[in-house]
């Protein structure tokens, strides 16, 4: 059993991240079972889900002529423009049917202001919009997260970087993450994680 000051933060396994879904990360849903026994180590855990409204603006068909996976300029900066994925409501934005929700005593939803993304579970893609899990895990005197989920290079990342600089100790447990790797992001977000502090862990 972990420390009482550690959290486990599972982020997105949702049905249109794993295969099969809108926004397929390879490998998705492999890793579930290995993250529902590791719940049990945990007295405190999270589980965050993408949630997007329908004319959410990271959306390539909402760009009339948008190629997906292009890059466009926002107000906070680039942005990726995505498949249409974990629309609010929809089957893609469940929670994996494998996966196991009952340990949690938080579900954190992000993405849902149409005019912004929210890659990390801690701030929207301009940095300074909080989710309030921040709040949330100091007063439960949490100071250590382990982060597992989906995907490496993209929501488990900016989780990790946004939760080294609010000041936990991070942990990433990369055998328990699949990536998208869109154009070497894996390798650039890998890089980053470990720069910043990031611990690494696989035990495989």
């Amino acid at each position: 059993m972990r420390d009482a000051d550690t959290a486990l933060i599972v982020v997105d396994v949702q049905n249109d991240f794993c295969p099969g879904g809108a926004l397929a990360v390879t490998g998705g849903d492999t890793i579930i079972p290995a993250i529902n026994a590791l719940m049990a180590d945990f007295g405190t855990v999270v589980l965050t889900q993408d949630w997007h409204p329908a004319d959410h603006r990271s959306f390539a068909d909402n760009h009339p002529g948008a190629v997906v996976f292009s890059v466009t300029e926002m107000a906070y900066g680039p942005q990726v423009l995505w498949p249409r994925h974990c629309v609010i409501g929809s089957a893609g934005a469940a929670f994996h049917p494998d996966l196991h929700t009952d340990p949690a005593q938080l579900i954190l939803r992000k993405g849902f202001r149409a005019g912004i993304d929210s890659y990390s579970t801690f701030f929207e893609n301009d940095r300074e919009t909080s989710t309030g899990l921040d709040v949330w895990l100091r007063a439960r005197g949490i100071t250590t997260v382990v982060l597992a989920g989906l995907a490496t290079d993209y929501c488990v990342a900016y989780s990790a970087l946004d939760a080294v600089r609010l000041g936990f100790r991070v942990e990433l447990r990369e055998d328990l993450c699949r990536a998208i790797d869109l154009n070497g992001s894996l390798e650039e977000a890998r890089a980053q994680m470990v720069d910043a502090g990031v611990v690494m862990v696989d035990p495989r």
